[in-house]
């Protein structure tokens, strides 16, 4: 995630008759092949081609001609013989590969000798996990093409009596490991929301730390909440240099029209209180994660992922809950460097 937007992000495994792995692909970034032909590319490299039986995709191969050929196109002339699929394409212009898949035909008469078999995980009760876990890995980017925005994700730390200022001396406050989820969620996002109370008492990068990010990816977005023009030309200039494309919005209807601009399928929060507030008030958010430091602890933090009562497109599945397991247990999760939960 974080590499892909406009396009969704999406993987492909192929199996032997027996169920063991052959090879895996994932698509990379706008214009590159989409994950079913890395993972056939990645067959053929391994000279296993002719024991792909079955594929598993996270999402319904594309069946129409964009930046490259329909995925549908490609497993329909494979040795694949039988699909199962993550999650239904929410694109109209692209959706139909399942269907294509067991007709090999666009028309409605299927075509004579199919023999392909497609299978949904949603219909299979034992397979609901995985089902859940692919539906929350589409949500951004179904977001974007059924509300016309991003999945929006907020971030906010707080101090164990719900401050968000830092303690005396310190300009943030955080712990290890909920430092390494932080950066973890800014790498899986196109874009970051703030306002610029933030922008001048942080100056804040942006940048993704503690862990490596995508090597190929587009630049991603800021956009700064920025009523009066105050936005200070040599942090815009520095962002730009880092890589960034800075833009300015006066009220959400701006920051909304922004992101549709740069086609962002997820863009995460990291504002002030000002800023928080009003997407609370006009329930612009999706889901809201919590930093909160444990008292009596200035390293250890508790966590809580909260989700807007308002219902994404197709769910409520969150995108989020994939950067950290622990987050599908319980919406509270503790990080600490005592015990490492």
């Amino acid at each position: 995630m974080g590499a892909t937007a406009p396009n969704p992000s999406v993987g492909c495994a192929l199996l032997d008759e027996a169920g063991t792995l052959l090879a895996v692909g994932a698509h990379p970034a706008p214009g590159q092949p989409h994950a079913e032909v890395m993972a056939l590319r990645e067959a053929e490299r391994l000279g296993v081609m002719e024991r792909v039986r079955t594929a598993l995709v996270t999402l319904e191969p594309c069946n129409h001609y964009g930046r490259t050929p329909p995925c549908s196109l490609r497993l329909r002339q494979s040795p694949v013989q039988t699909v199962w699929i993550g999650a239904r394409d929410p694109n109209p212009q692209a959706s139909g590969g399942a269907e294509f898949l067991v007709r090999g035909t666009r028309s409605s008469t299927p075509s004579p000798g199919s023999d392909k078999q497609v299978f949904f995980l949603e219909d299979v009760p034992e397979y609901a996990s995985l089902a859940a876990d692919c539906a929350a890995l589409r949500a951004p980017f179904a977001s974007r093409i059924l509300r016309g925005r991003p999945w929006l994700t907020v971030k906010q730390a707080l101090t164990a009596e719900g401050s968000m200022v830092p303690p005396p001396g310190r300009r943030t406050f955080t712990s290890p490991d909920s430092l390494k989820l932080a950066h973890r969620l800014r790498r899986a996002t196109d874009a970051v929301v703030t306002g610029i109370g933030t922008v001048l008492a942080d100056e804040p990068s942006f940048t993704v730390r503690h862990l490596p990010d995508h090597e190929r990816r587009h630049p991603r977005l800021i956009v700064v909440f920025d009523r009066h023009g105050r936005l200070p030309p040599a942090w815009r200039r520095a962002r730009e240099e880092a890589g960034f494309i800075v833009e300015t919005c006066r009220d959400t209807a701006g920051m909304l029209a922004l992101l549709a601009t740069h086609e962002a399928n997820w863009a995460l929060v990291e504002g002030g209180p000002t800023l928080l507030q009003t997407l609370e008030a006009e329930k612009l958010w999706d889901d809201w994660l919590t930093f909160t430091v444990r008292s009596g602890q200035a390293d250890a933090m508790s966590l809580r992922l909260q989700q807007s009562p308002q219902p994404g497109p197709l769910g409520h599945e969150s995108p989020v809950s994939l950067l950290d397991r622990r987050l599908q247990v319980t919406p509270d999760m503790n990080f600490s460097d005592e015990n490492g939960v």
